[in-house]
């Protein structure tokens, strides 16, 4: 694939994922492809956010890293998979508990929050994780992140997203955040 056409594509993917900070549609810009990431700043006005995401793997999903000036060092973590059509409620559907792992490494439970927003494609999925620091670590040096969503208790969900330089593009994100705060 060319360079433009590579860009274009991250430029596209960037704006359909844009809108995962709160049903607002945040400008994308600064889009760096890295491997099988992406890394990008999204504003809104005066407000930065800076994310780096997986969005090879899937068609209609994303799991994101996304930094926040004045906590650089807590990023949180995000799942978008496209519903198709845009909701009319911003509401929490679910709370369940939730696995992820990166390759055979530690087994990270915590909870997830299900949510849309009003006039967003997106079905969200928030992670709340006790050592979320470790999980990342982790994911610096993984090939594969695996995700375990109880939709129910005979329900599961599983999801895998490659981990194909997300060193890089979660360095960059960070690294701008970072730049922000000075």
């Amino acid at each position: 694939m060319s360079l433009r056409l590579a860009r274009f594509a991250a430029a596209l993917i960037g704006l359909a994922l844009a809108g995962s900070a709160g049903a607002v549609q945040f400008n994308v810009a600064e889009v760096e492809r890295h491997g099988a990431w992406q890394s990008m700043t999204l504003s809104l006005g005066e407000e930065r956010l800076y994310r780096a995401l997986e969005g090879n793997t899937y068609a209609d999903a994303h799991f994101g890293v996304t930094f926040t000036p004045g906590a650089c060092e807590a990023p949180w973590l995000e799942m978008r998979v496209d519903l198709g059509e845009r909701q009319s409620e911003s509401r929490v559907a679910n709370r369940v508990p939730v696995d992820l792992r990166v390759d055979e490494q530690t087994i990270h439970a915590g909870q997830a929050e299900f949510r849309t927003e009003r006039g967003d494609s997106g079905f969200y999925v928030q992670f709340d994780l006790p050592r979320q620091r470790l999980l990342l670590d982790e994911m610096r040096r993984g090939e594969l992140l695996r995700l375990r969503l109880m939709r129910a208790p005979d329900d599961p969900w599983f999801m895998v997203f490659a981990l194909d330089d997300a060193t890089d593009a979660m360095a960059r994100a960070r690294e701008a955040c970072r730049r922000d705060n000075r």
